[in-house]
């Protein structure tokens, strides 16, 4: 009887080991398999995973570099895919473990389509990344005209400073000797005008 008792038990415990990894992908399970059909392209399981109820997998993030569904599909340059997941309620201003917001990616890029869609549903032009340098920032460093042109007209800062050197979008423009097309939008832009805030 006690054999029986003690070979059921090893028994359980060899059953339960086997099961567990199991239990644990079935956990992760909808995140892996949501990232994974962003990757793939794959917008049939995408639209399964997020049509089950209750689920709130739009913006999970891939494991290793914090980005989400968006983020990755705006650094492929994928116009569809952001959309797709826009309209899905993706959020535009979630940083990756560097800070970077899918609008910086889309300025670091030069995506100029991606980031007029992502302006236009209201993404935060100045969101910093961990280094404190803003999308704007990084399009004078990349000596991109077009995408300053568009950070501009939506209102961002030429004169927010980053944390590695201190210095703003203007000042790197200055310096920049082959920068003078940039330079002149930076100073054309008007200041920004201030999000009034709730009344006390």
């Amino acid at each position: 009887m006690a054999k029986t008792f003690l070979s059921n038990a090893v028994l359980g415990a060899v059953i339960a080991l086997a099961f567990a990894p199991a239990i644990a992908r079935a956990q992760f399970s909808d995140s892996y398999n949501f990232i994974k059909a962003v990757k793939d392209r794959d917008g049939n399981k995408a639209t399964e995973i997020l049509n089950k109820p209750g689920t709130t997998i739009i913006d999970t993030r891939e494991s290793a570099t914090g980005e989400t569904g968006l983020q990755i599909a705006t650094k492929r340059r994928d116009i569809s895919w952001m959309g797709f997941l826009l309209g899905k309620g993706a959020k535009a201003d979630l940083r990756d473990l560097q800070g970077n917001t899918a609008l910086m990616h889309a300025a670091q890029i030069g995506f100029a389509e991606g980031a007029q869609l992502l302006l236009k549903l209201r993404a935060s032009v100045d969101v910093a990344n961990n280094a404190g340098e803003t999308p704007l920032i990084r399009a004078v460093q990349n000596r991109d005209p077009v995408m300053t042109r568009i950070l501009v007209t939506a209102g961002a800062n030429p004169a927010k400073t980053d944390r590695l050197a201190g210095m703003s979008a203007l000042d790197y423009a200055q310096r920049d000797t082959r920068g003078g097309a940039i330079l002149k939008i930076l100073n054309e832009a008007k200041p920004a005008k201030p999000v009034a805030g709730p009344k006390l």
